[in-house]
């Protein structure tokens, strides 16, 4: 099991902002571009994109700057973020590599996801597209990515805990919404899931991520990514 820090930070209220896919957005509200990515958000070198805006209150939250109101995000149009990513076109081409899309909850920004893939392919881009997401998003968002074909290569889960009752706990929203989408991505393509299971100090355990991964394994997801959550220590007065 690999180990990662987390910040433990106090969070805005989880709000509407940005609007859902359906609405149809032209722009994507990012707080970060950050280039040369390896290991954690998907294969080969990628340019990972996070995007504003989260359904859920996570206790350790890693992005809590993605809910604050007070943030002003940078706004793409899909040709300012494709003039901006491809300049690592060779990079991405060579090692397996592209562009991820994180958060936040990136698929409260589907349809600007949607019409900047296509509008890359149009141009040539033979890149990597993946999505980190809790998947705690409307089903017509999911939809967006998956009818009439599938966009993203990889869809990197954060599934948090699959008992509800910890789930619960820890996000302050309902399990529902993720697992039906989680359930209806595994019928479609589950070779293309990776699923986060942490460890979480106080609110799950090992037993429990294992029961888990049983359970997504159980659903045809192969890729299980287990870690432990490690906060960062409290200053001393």
């Amino acid at each position: 099991m690999t180990e990662r820090e987390t910040t433990a930070a106090s969070r805005p209220a989880a709000g509407t902002f940005p609007a859902d896919a359906a609405s149809g957005p032209t722009t994507f509200a990012a707080f970060a571009v950050s280039r040369h990515r390896l290991q954690f958000d998907g294969a080969g070198i990628t340019t990972l994109v996070t995007g504003m805006g989260c359904p859920l209150k996570c206790r350790y939250c890693l992005n809590p700057i993605c809910a604050d109101p007070d943030y002003k995000p940078r706004r793409f149009t899909v040709g300012e973020l494709y003039e901006t990513v491809k300049i690592d076109s060779l990079y991405f081409e060579a090692t397996g590599g592209g562009v991820t899309f994180g958060g936040g909850e990136p698929l409260l920004q589907a349809a600007f996801i949607r019409d900047f893939i296509l509008y890359a392919r149009e141009r040539g881009a033979r890149w990597r597209f993946a999505v980190e997401t809790s998947l705690a998003v409307p089903e017509e968002n999911l939809g967006l990515l998956t009818e009439p074909e599938i966009l993203i290569d990889e869809f990197i889960v954060d599934v948090k805990d699959m008992d509800a009752e910890v789930y619960r706990r820890y996000t302050e929203r309902e399990p529902e919404r993720m697992r039906k989408n989680l359930a209806r991505l595994a019928a479609l393509c589950p070779e293309r899931i990776t699923a986060r299971v942490p460890l979480i100090p106080g609110y799950n355990t090992e037993a429990g991520c294992d029961c888990s991964e049983r359970e997504l394994r159980g659903m045809g997801i192969a890729s299980i990514d287990r870690f432990r959550y490690i906060l960062p220590k409290k200053k001393k007065a």
